[in-house]
């Protein structure tokens, strides 16, 4: 792949953006998406940033950083619609767009540049059209693969656009830090560092064999070919939706079992009726459990059909959990994860099944949520006594 026409398209502060959007007073102010005493930040404008505020951090810290600042709570379904639009956008330009969060995506403009012009022209019509539509902006990396136009969009924000040339990969990707790579987190830079290895140059010029050993056939070879700008992928919109997950951070540490298998069943309602609204199935069902001192714990089971039935997935998430024997153990977080998704699932026939069940029954509450809202129809361990509302 030698010309540049892989663009990759990111929103800036995405969160803080549709909030400064929605209400215009918030412009140059210091906004923070995450809330609670225990919340952790979703997002923070630029403003924000410039004191330090960054995502995953806990929102006391953000408080302490910039108490002036404006903190607003996270607005899902909003987030979930302004995505929806600019995905239009792009899809308005090429078809083979992919989605890879709600406020970014690649997309491969190979096919439409003899009608729509080259990919910088392509990309500057994007830009415009997403400001003039939507009030937000983004910035784009115009490039080869899609690993460099990743790079050359976080370089060039916010409200930028950069691109490499085949000719000037190695120039731009040389003197990076190995962080900057696809695949290194915190153990792998670790590794990396104990090799002597300090920017993506380096590991470019460890032997291939030296690097697997250090890392693994898969990794390493991954690696290995990175660091020499070489990304093979293609932009695959069949790949737009990999998992729908669902997390809670508790307002206050949870040990009693039964409230914590009722908190399951709430991020299972909303992670399957997710699910459904796409017309996708579920194969693997993970867990999260996150404790007071914040290590976590991940479990996952693989299935031999795929759900998309709030009542089945539900039993396998309470029997991932009661199998890890943690009764009394304090909690911070929980969270769902579905995984290994598919358009379309086989129905087992099963003897003796009757005619309506558990999915007719998921099928009814979708519709009555969709004319009365997210809310009007819950499982009965879901509702409040009114005393508590």
């Amino acid at each position: 792949m030698t010309s540049a026409s892989i663009l990759h398209v990111d929103m800036d502060a995405f969160f803080a953006s549709v909030a400064e959007r929605d209400n215009p007073e918030l412009k140059g102010k210091a906004v923070v998406i995450g809330m609670g005493v225990r919340g952790v930040v979703s997002a923070a404008n630029y403003e924000a940033r410039k004191f330090g505020i960054h995502s995953a951090m806990p929102v006391g810290r953000a408080r302490r950083l910039a108490p002036h600042a404006i903190f607003l709570p996270v607005d899902m379904p909003r987030y979930q619609e302004v995505s929806g639009h600019i995905m239009e956008i792009f899809e308005s330009f090429t078809p083979w767009v992919e989605p890879i969060s709600l406020d970014e995506a690649f997309l491969d403009v190979s096919g439409v540049q003899r009608l729509l012009g080259s990919p910088r022209e392509i990309a500057t019509a994007i830009r415009a059209k997403v400001e003039a539509q939507e009030g937000i902006t983004c910035s784009v990396g115009i490039a080869p693969s899609k690993f460099i136009a990743k790079l050359a969009s976080q370089h060039c924000k916010p409200n930028g656009m950069l691109e490499i040339t085949s000719d000037r990969i190695l120039t731009f990707l040389h003197p990076l830090p190995i962080n900057a790579m696809w695949g290194v987190g915190p153990k792998t830079a670790e590794t990396l560092e104990r090799l002597g290895l300090r920017t993506i140059e380096d590991i470019a010029n460890l032997p291939r064999a030296t690097l697997i050993r250090a890392l693994g056939e898969a990794n390493g070879a991954s690696l290995y070919e990175l660091a020499w700008g070489r990304d093979y992928r293609d932009v695959s919109p069949s790949d737009a939706e990999k998992s729908i997950s669902a997390a809670e951070t508790f307002p206050q540490d949870l040990d009693d079992p039964a409230q914590i298998l009722t908190e399951f069943l709430r991020l299972t309602e909303r992670a399957s009726a997710r699910l459904r609204d796409k017309d996708l199935f579920a194969k693997t069902i993970s867990i999260k459990v996150r404790f007071a001192d914040f290590s976590t714990i991940n479990r996952s089971k693989t299935l031999a059909l795929p759900l998309d039935g709030t009542h089945e997935i539900y039993d396998v998430v309470k029997a991932l959990y009661q199998g890890l024997k943690i009764d009394r153990a304090r909690l911070r977080l929980v969270g769902v994860s579905l995984d290994n998704l598919s358009s379309g699932a086989p129905e087992q026939m099963v003897l003796g099944a009757r005619e309506s069940g558990w999915r007719q029954a998921d099928g009814a509450i979708d519709r009555a949520r969709a004319r009365f809202g997210a809310g009007s129809v819950r499982p009965a361990r879901l509702i409040k006594p009114s005393h508590e509302e």
